[in-house]
């Protein structure tokens, strides 16, 4: 599903005295946020006069937040992206976008349902695909995801025994 904003994640704390925010991303990877100039924070938007990542977070300096009191006054607040402004290598997408896509079987081109969340694990990420006659938890990788078509507005999966819930 094509968005103009993608939810980036969530400001957790500040860091330092000069100002900086400590960034969770949530559904994007830290390092996609790296060359992002401005940050959405509450409908206004931010410019990021620097980032870097720093143990699996975003250490975020915007203008205008010159000390530790003005970042902890942003704290607990969710941030969001232009999606034009975070280009991803063709085939990648952000797992918001993948939200409400049509799950279909790559051989059969049955619907099996929609992708209804994207969870995230350490192996790999996983779709949940509920709508159907089964839920259907897919992992994200090649042996199963035949190809996502967002103009389309479908992800074509290779069906393999045992993926379904049976049940449900």
């Amino acid at each position: 599903m094509k968005l103009d904003f993608i939810n980036a994640g969530q400001i957790v704390n500040t860091h330092g005295i000069r100002g900086e925010i400590k960034l969770l991303p949530q559904g994007v990877d830290a390092e996609d946020l790296t060359g992002c100039k401005t940050f959405h924070i509450g409908g206004q938007p931010w410019e990021c006069a620097a980032s870097r990542i720093h143990k699996g977070c975003l250490l975020v300096k915007l203008r205008g937040v010159d000390d530790m009191d003005a970042a902890l006054a942003l704290k607990g607040r969710a941030v969001t992206v232009r999606r034009e402004d975070v280009p991803l290598p063709e085939g990648q997408y952000f797992d918001q976008e993948l939200a409400g896509l049509t799950a279909r079987d790559a051989e059969t081109g049955e619907v099996l349902g929609t992708v209804e969340e994207v969870l995230t694990y350490p192996a790999h990420k996983i779709y949940v695909v509920r709508g159907g006659k089964d839920e259907y938890l897919v992992p994200a990788v090649p042996a199963f995801i035949a190809g996502i078509d967002m103009e389309g507005g479908c992800v074509d999966i290779h069906m393999m025994e045992g993926l379904g819930t049976h049940g449900t």
